[in-house]
């Protein structure tokens, strides 16, 4: 698949300073079906965004940043705490780097990969804390034969908890795929009790194992919150 992005790059834009084949291609777990992550580099004077496009039949999300602009995206993705452009700088297979550009903003990304996202704030562990206290109870109170409830509030009982779990140990969070990912990554024993928890009322309706393990995250940042929650 690394002839296909350089293939692309080098259609769409001629005047890359640098680029990233990132997500599951480069990792060796791409699909039939799977789209290409590139991060691309460009010039001061072209435009930050983000675009999907389909070349030669297979969709590619591009995550574009001028050298300028590439910083502050580093920045803005450990506030939000997910540091996907940062894992693609980092991780990703570089495809040209035909002025030394690239060299640097990688090793600027595994800086802040190591260095993590922004902590939680004081309020945000604590509306968490009050969020999956919530979702755990609503599980835990759900009959089983409401299924659709059920399974929706099993969704959001494992958000929260991993959203919960990752902040605690310092690390990245993801969505889609890359949550149970990035899960198992910063805790293995916790992680996998979450998914397995959920995975359970999935196929058999019994909330018991999620909710306990979600009540295990809970006691890791100071136990469930409910009466005295105050949000400002």
């Amino acid at each position: 698949m690394t002839d296909e992005a350089l293939l692309l790059v080098a259609a769409r834009f001629p005047r890359a300073l640098g680029a990233v084949l990132g997500g599951s291609a480069a990792q060796g777990r791409a699909t039939p079906l799977s789209d290409l992550d590139l991060a691309v580099l460009l010039p001061r004077d072209d435009t930050t965004r983000r675009e999907v496009v389909r070349h030669q039949g297979r969709l590619a999300e591009l995550f574009l940043h001028t050298v300028a602009d590439v910083d502050d995206a580093f920045e803005r993705e450990r506030v939000h705490r997910r540091g996907t452009l940062v894992h693609i700088y980092a991780q990703g297979l570089p495809l040209l780097d035909p002025h030394g550009d690239l060299t640097r903003v990688r090793t600027q990304a595994r800086t802040v990969l190591a260095a993590g996202p922004v902590p939680l704030t004081t309020a945000e562990r604590a509306r968490s804390r009050y969020l999956l206290t919530c979702f755990m109870d609503d599980l835990l109170d759900t009959p089983t034969a409401e299924r659709y409830d059920q399974l929706a509030v099993a969704d959001h009982t494992l958000r929260e908890a991993s959203h919960l779990l990752t902040a605690h140990h310092g690390a990245w969070t993801g969505i889609g795929k890359w949550l149970p990912r990035r899960l198992l990554g910063a805790d293995t024993a916790r992680g996998t009790a979450l998914l397995e928890g959920h995975r359970i009322v999935a196929e058999q309706g019994d909330p018991g194992p999620l909710a306990a393990a979600a009540e295990e995250v809970l006691g890791l940042v100071g136990g469930p919150l409910r009466e005295g929650y105050v949000q400002k």
